[in-house]
């Protein structure tokens, strides 16, 4: 069973940067590597989602959040820029293996233990 694994996270002031990175501990091949944040009480929403052919990213985040890969497939990126203090969550990174749908968490096969983003006024 490959696991996600995720760094980064942590505590920053509003308009810091934080970067999170995925790295599955098995090969994987998938059509999506997704970012999740959940907040108390809220389903998980995406954030942004790596594909082949380009990234999505929801609306809040665009311009703001960037999700790249590494050459080789092995390691996902999501680079935080601008952050607000509504951007405080718990951050999970997803593998997709399907194609289908990039933004709903049904959809993923394997998750990340999340990561805690704490984004203070």
């Amino acid at each position: 069973q490959v696991q996600m694994r995720e760094y980064g996270g942590g505590q920053v002031q509003t308009g810091g940067s934080l970067t999170l990175v995925c790295r599955p501990s098995g090969r994987l091949f998938p059509e999506f590597m997704g970012w999740f944040r959940q907040v108390p009480g809220q389903g998980r929403l995406p954030v942004a989602v790596w594909s082949w052919d380009s990234p999505f990213y929801a609306n809040s985040v665009k311009d703001r959040f960037t999700v790249t890969a590494d050459t080789a497939k092995t390691t996902w990126t999501l680079q935080m820029n601008s952050l607000r203090p509504e951007d405080t969550a718990i951050y999970y990174c997803a593998g997709k293996i399907s194609s289908g749908s990039w933004s709903d968490p049904a959809g993923y096969d394997y998750w990340g233990q999340g990561t805690q983003v704490t984004v203070s006024s």
